[in-house]
């Protein structure tokens, strides 16, 4: 495996590498692996010659500086990790490599990237669209993965690439969930031992609330799944969503779609630690 830190020689090495026919994968990262980005990594193996994963933590998608300076950041046991599940090149670019001049362009896509995340995050699908639009520049894959943890970005994401008409196909891959169910994310190493033990109440919650929808309304549904979580003494819902699974648009009757998702967003802790979620309720 090798680590490019300059864009140009990253771009050199694929160009050869195209020439002789191989197909690239790429898997978009922003460090702090884990078990859910290795599963993105092993799939792209499986499906693509060559294996590339970025890892940048965009300035442009926070909106919060606070978020910025805390994000876990261990480049050495990333590529640890990466080694071992068969990535091929890393691109660990510095800010200035990856924005030589500040990136001015403006990405909307209403409806997905105004709801949700879009609403509570001002300016982060905007971030999302720069640095991957300009990651797929560079790189130019065949196919990149993205988790379906980060359900909106997914959606978001496809907005963008049909927009600039590039000729990539996003690949989804499942949430990968510790034994208890919370959702593995970069997020969770900020989690102290007390908020690691609540934190799956989130997708408890949510999962309980499949047979619950059964028999009650979409806004029964949204209620009770609020109302539990806040019930556990360090966890505050900053939204649940019931959603149709494309358009991201609200749901009133579980009539409305035949693709329903519950989406939620939880704040964890004192400090607090954003933890997103998403169950599927018709799909």
């Amino acid at each position: 495996m090798k680590v490019f830190h300059k864009i140009v020689e990253l771009q050199n090495k694929l160009f050869d590498d195209r020439k002789q026919g191989k197909s690239i994968g790429l898997v978009p990262t922003m460090g702090a692996l884990h078990e859910g980005h290795a599963s993105l990594v092993r799939k792209s193996v499986n499906d693509n010659d060559i294996t590339v994963v970025s890892i940048f933590v965009n300035p442009t998608q926070f909106n919060d500086p606070k978020d910025l300076s805390s994000y876990p950041r261990d480049l050495d046991a990333d590529c640890k990790l990466l080694e071992s599940v068969g990535a091929d090149y890393v691109l660990a670019p510095t800010v200035e490599e990856m924005y030589p001049t500040p990136d001015t362009r403006h990405f909307e896509f209403p409806p997905v990237t105004t709801v949700m995340e879009g609403a509570h995050r001002p300016g982060h699908f905007n971030g999302v669209c720069q640095v991957v639009s300009r990651l797929f520049y560079i790189v130019r894959p065949d196919r990149a993965y993205f988790g379906e943890k980060d359900w909106q970005q997914i959606a978001v994401v496809k907005a963008m690439v049909k927009y600039l008409g590039l000729n990539v196909d996003i690949v989804e891959c499942p949430i990968v969930r510790d034994s208890d169910g919370l959702a593995r994310s970069s997020r969770n190493a900020l989690l102290s031992p007390g908020e690691r033990k609540i934190a799956p109440s989130i997708f408890k919650a949510l999962k309980e609330s499949v047979e619950y929808a059964k028999t009650h309304s979409v806004k029964e549904t949204h209620d009770h799944v609020t109302e539990q979580i806040n019930a556990t003494d360090g966890l505050d819902v900053e939204y649940f969503a019931i959603v149709d699974g494309n358009t991201l648009q609200d749901v009133n009757s579980w009539d409305d779609s035949r693709y329903v998702v519950g989406c939620i967003t939880v704040y964890c802790g004192d400090r607090p630690v954003r933890l997103i979620d998403h169950i599927k309720y018709k799909d």
